[in-house]
Parts: structure tokens; C-alpha cells; sequence
């Protein structure tokens, strides 16, 4: 088993030159910090994940050492990082990449000394790897993976780790090492598929498990026994509300310009979006699309908008960064979502942010975000109509438009602040026992400030 391991980070390498770069790990366990916790993630800094960065970055500035560990380098980007993001790559430990001796003793040292867990842990990965297409190829991959990240962590002294996006290798690196497991769901793959995703094992394994809204944690309840239902915690994402001022409503804007930003993926229901603009042209309304991301359903999107007639209406942006995607928001009229599954989209907080009011299905969490007729509009999902009847009354009524852009931002201001929810957040780390003497007053006395 050790040479498949070391052979297939080898390939990795490989065939993913930008990971291939090696920074050795510096640890130490000297002079422990009150308030340390690692952060295990699948891909870190990444574009679709902005709002990882602010809340670690956040958590930091709260007090809290956070050694952030990815288990890939991010992929290609089509404009440079950001400052903050070249910061955080730079701290990071990434697991793939990593040269194979490094996999290797990791594997020696931890057999060595513990070969039960070792075992144990192996165990555990063949059974969460049931489910995958090659079970078998999974189940080597995701407990190579968490044994060098086991191995990095007990190095270093931490004794908890708050995995986001790579739980199963978090409750892999649980049953092997000493070192507490709490994690958050963000939805909606875990709960398309709660068996597979292995939900009920990772929530009794926990510490505590953290949901990003109401909804999201009924259906983690749904999915994992009654007697664990007391470790379920609702964290809210949150957002930098002082990003500028907001945008100035448009009394009678010609085109009424529409933004939508997510991957291009079957869940995101383009298709409904794009017919619904379809049948507004076709109703003589001067409307234009702006569609942020990229995806593996790009080309059958712009087929479809070529086959409606409307490619001139549509421009497939491509992704944004930060600065580039609040330029276009600001340039925009309405922000419109037609997905078929979600959590809470962050890009409905960062419209609303700035004064944008929204269209968005009534799925998952986005009632908790956005009332409807207070910030925008909720329509019954995969319905052109509904979808293109709600569009068509933000069009005609500009002073409906103007109160939903100030109800917008005063929504996310109370509910989705990020300062406010990493506080929330740190909070909850505190009472879990994780921060202890200075460190655990200073999270008591922001959790009295909420």
C-alpha cells in the first residue's frame, strides 16, 4: 500500500504542475496559544470560496490561531490573486503535492506508533469510500491524505480541527490521531446524498457540527440520531457589509440589467433563467443577463441561448474576482438565481450588500435570507413563468425596487454581518472547550457583545 501511495501523489504531481512546488512544514508545539485550531479544507484560497477566507482571516483577527490545511493548491484562475489571498496560500499546508518520502514517513511514524488507529483509520476510509465509483482508489486516497495531515497537526500541537469541505478526511484523521473533530455542512450535496456523504457517522464523531441556516440543520437532523441533535450549531455565513455604498436605483433603466453568479452546473437551473429572459424579449422588454462563472454546462448554455434567440442578450463572463464582480453588481438592476438546490448563496448577501434587490426560488435556506415582497422576490422553483413574472414586476415597479435595495442591506447589515457571525462562530469554539484561560474570556466577552 505505501508504494500505491507514494506512486499516486507522484502522478498527481505530475499531472498538476502549480501543486508540484514544495514548502516544507515548519512545526512546533513550543509556547502553546490559548487559541489554536486547525482549519482541514479541500482547495484553499479559492473563487468560489471567498467567504472561507474571510471568516478564518476574521477568526484571526478575533484572537484565534488558525493554521489553515488544503488538501489541493487552487486551480487556475483567469486574473492574479489578491493580496489576501497570496498571504493566505502562503500559510497554508497542502497535502497533495507534498513530496511522496514525506507520505511515506508519515505513514511509518503513525504505524509505528499507533497501529490500531492506523487501522482504524484505514477501516473507516473503506467504509466512507463504499459509495464512489472506484471504492477502492478512494479509499487509499482520502486515508493517505489524512494521515499526513495527522501527522502535520500532532507535530504541531493541535488538538482540534475544523474541517469545511473535507469532512470525510477529517473523521478519517479523528479515528487515527488524538485531536478533537468539529466541522460545518454547507449543503446541498450532503443532503442529496446523506448516506453516501456518511452524515449520521460524522455527526456522532463530532465535537459539534455547524450549519449555515435553519434549514440546513433540520436536514442534518433528518440524517443523524436524535440523541446528537444537541451538538447541531447555527453559524450564518457572513459578509464585509462596508464594501462601498450602495448602488443608486435606476428609475427606468434600458436594458434592465440582470446578474446571476454561480458555477455553470445542472444544479444552478440556468436553463429556466435563460427561457424566462427568452420570454421576456419575446414580450418586447429591453433586458440584458450577465452570467458570472464558468462550469461544465457553458457550452450547452450558450447553444440554448443561441437557439432562443437571445445570445446577444447574454454574456457569459466568466469568473470575477472580488473587486471585478462588486463593479458588476453595482452595474446591475436585479441579482437572479434559478437553482434547483442550494444552501444560502453568499451572492445574493453581497448583492444585497449594496443595495441589490433579488429573484431567487424558494428553496433550502434562501427564505432565511430573503423575505418575500421585503427583499426581493421568492418564486415556486423551475417555473419560467413565476420566475419571468417576478423579473417582469421588478422592471415596473422602480419605488418597490428602491424600498427592496434598503431592506436589502439592512437585512444582511443585522443578519449576515461577518464580524457579527465570526463572532457568533467564536463563540462557539469557547464554550466547546476549545479556547481556555485569556483566550476563553476574550470569546465569552464577544459573545456578550452579539
Amino acid at each position: 500500500m505505501f508504494f500505491y501511495l507514494i506512486g499516486s501523489n507522484a502522478a498527481f504531481a505530475l499531472r498538476n504542475p502549480a501543486s508540484a512546488p514544495y514548502r516544507r512544514v515548519s512545526v512546533s508545539s513550543d509556547d502553546p496559544f490559548p487559541m489554536r485550531i486547525a482549519y482541514l479544507l479541500s482547495e484553499y484560497p479559492t473563487l468560489g470560496h471567498t467567504y472561507l477566507l474571510r471568516e478564518v482571516r476574521e477568526l484571526r483577527a478575533l484572537g484565534w490561531e488558525i493554521q489553515t490545511v488544503s488538501i489541493r493548491r487552487p486551480g487556475e484562475r483567469p486574473s492574479s490573486m489578491s493580496a489576501a489571498e497570496t498571504e493566505e496560500q502562503g500559510s497554508t499546508w497542502y497535502v497533495l503535492g507534498t513530496p511522496p518520502w514525506e507520505f511515506l514517513w508519515a505513514h511509518l511514524t503513525t504505524f509505528g506508533t499507533r497501529p490500531v488507529a492506523y487501522w482504524r483509520g484505514f477501516a473507516t476510509a473503506w467504509r466512507l469510500a463504499r459509495f464512489a465509483r472506484r471504492p477502492s482508489l478512494f479509499a487509499i486516497a482520502y486515508f493517505s491524505e489524512a494521515i499526513l495531515a495527522g501527522h502535520w497537526l500532532r507535530k504541531a500541537g493541535f488538538t482540534h480541527v475544523h474541517s469545511v469541505y473535507s469532512t470525510t478526511i477529517g473523521l478519517i484523521l479523528s479515528r487515527i490521531f488524538p485531536v478533537q473533530l468539529s466541522m460545518t455542512l454547507h449543503g446541498p450535496e450532503e443532503f442529496i446524498n446523506p448516506d453516501g456523504f456518511g452524515i449520521k457517522e460524522k455527526v456522532e464523531a463530532a465535537l459539534f457540527v455547524c450549519s449555515i441556516s435553519h434549514f440546513g440543520k433540520s436536514q442534518i437532523m433528518l440524517s443523524s440520531s436524535p440523541a446528537d441533535w444537541h451538538k447541531i450549531e447555527v453559524t450564518p455565513l457572513g459578509i464585509d457589509c462596508a464594501e462601498g455604498p450602495p448602488v443608486i436605483c435606476r428609475e427606468d433603466p434600458a436594458p434592465f440589467r440582470l446578474i446571476a453568479v454561480g458555477r455553470l452546473a445542472p444544479a444552478k437551473g440556468y436553463p429556466i433563467l435563460l427561457e424566462a429572459v427568452a420570454a421576456l424579449v419575446a414580450a418586447g422588454r429591453s433586458i440584458h443577463l450577465t452570467l458570472v462563472g464558468e462550469g461544465p454546462e457553458r457550452s450547452r448554455l450558450e447553444q440554448q441561448a443561441s437557439r432562443l434567440g437571445i445570445l446577444d442578450k447574454v454574456v457569459f463572463a466568466g469568473w470575477k474576482t472580488q473587486t471585478e464582480l462588486h463593479d458588476l453588481y453595482r452595474n446591475s438592476d436585479l441579482c437572479v438565481l434559478s437553482s434547483f438546490a442550494e444552501g444560502i448563496p453568499v451572492v445574493f448577501m453581497e448583492a444585497m450588500a449594496l443595495g441589490v434587490p433579488c429573484v431567487a426560488p424558494r428553496i433550502a435556506g434562501i427564505p432565511e435570507l430573503i423575505r418575500d415582497g421585503i427583499e426581493g422576490f421568492l418564486v415556486t422553483p423551475a417555473s419560467v413563468e413565476e420566475l419571468a413574472g417576478a423579473i417582469g414586476d421588478m422592471m415596473d415597479k422602480p419605488s418597490l425596487r428602491r424600498q427592496m435595495a434598503l431592506s436589502s442591506r439592512e437585512r444582511v447589515v443585522e443578519k449576515y454581518n461577518l464580524h457579527k457571525n465570526a463572532a457568533h462562530l467564536a463563540a462557539i469554539f469557547s464554550r466547546y472547550g476549545l479556547a481556555n484561560g485569556a483566550g476563553a474570556s476574550r470569546a465569552q466577552d464577544l459573545s456578550t457583545d452579539l
